[in-house]
């Protein structure tokens, strides 16, 4: 586990003024086989007092006190369809915070989510207008919601990147499949079956990495793999070459 995970787990460590990331336990996904093994990652931005919880990983009481120290928990987002898991035991801490979906979470998550939320469907009035810029990435299976942090240019993206470090994989097929996959460190990018279900929208999703670019990111905040500290719009310029081919 240890190898595996970002140590210390289950800990804000600042990153930049007002952003954090909370790196937490491995879960295992996949097909029936093989399922690879994840680090997971949280990121949790300050404003005014209030906090934006981006991919919650699992709760502790540790980390609870942690996370009270900083500021009062106001919103927590699940940026995709399949990064909702923890999010009841979230609310459940958290009654009066209010739950952000990305499209399609109720479907995936089959009753798991059985308390009030707001779909992620437009950018309009949402609470962190001005600090936080939301862009939805659509795909056949999945739409992503990004954000970008302005005051600090911090990209926080769940899994249109993953970066996989090898030393950190004890699996040899595993490895493999990383690389193969095209999300292994330093070569991260859009995992090659997430591809496909952009086939369809490789028009929109290239405006979106333009769009991304052109917020010019210092950072990117990536929930599975080590995330970039710096270059961030040469990053995604290496991670989205694919679409000009």
């Amino acid at each position: 586990m240890s190898e595996a995970t970002y140590q210390p787990i289950n800990t804000p460590k600042q990153v930049a003024d007002d952003v954090y990331i909370v790196d937490g336990p491995t879960i295992r996904f996949g097909m029936p086989w093989p399922k690879m093994t994840f680090p997971t990652r949280m990121t949790i931005v300050l404003i005014d007092g209030g906090l934006f919880v981006h991919s919650p990983t699992q709760l502790t009481p540790e980390l609870k006190a942690k996370v009270d120290a900083l500021g009062k928990v106001r919103w927590l987002l699940g940026p995709n369809r399949i990064h909702y898991w923890w999010l009841p035991d979230w609310r459940a801490a958290y009654p009066e915070a209010v739950t952000y979906l990305a499209p399609r979470i109720r479907e995936q998550a089959k009753g798991r989510i059985d308390f009030e939320t707001v779909e992620l469907v437009g950018t309009a009035a949402l609470p962190w207008y001005g600090v936080l810029d939301t862009l939805p990435v659509h795909g056949d299976f999945m739409t992503e919601v990004v954000f970008f942090h302005r005051p600090s240019r911090t990209l926080i993206l769940t899994d249109l990147i993953e970066n996989f470090e090898p030393h950190k994989i004890r699996n040899p097929i595993t490895r493999l499949l990383t690389r193969l996959g095209g999300v292994q460190d330093p070569h991260g990018q859009m995992p090659r079956d997430m591809r496909v279900t952009f086939r369809k929208h490789r028009t929109a999703l290239r405006a979106a990495v333009d769009t991304m670019i052109s917020w010019d990111p210092q950072r990117i905040i990536l929930s599975h793999g080590r995330w970039y500290e710096e270059n961030g719009a040469d990053e995604l310029r290496r991670a989205f070459a694919w679409l000009e081919q």
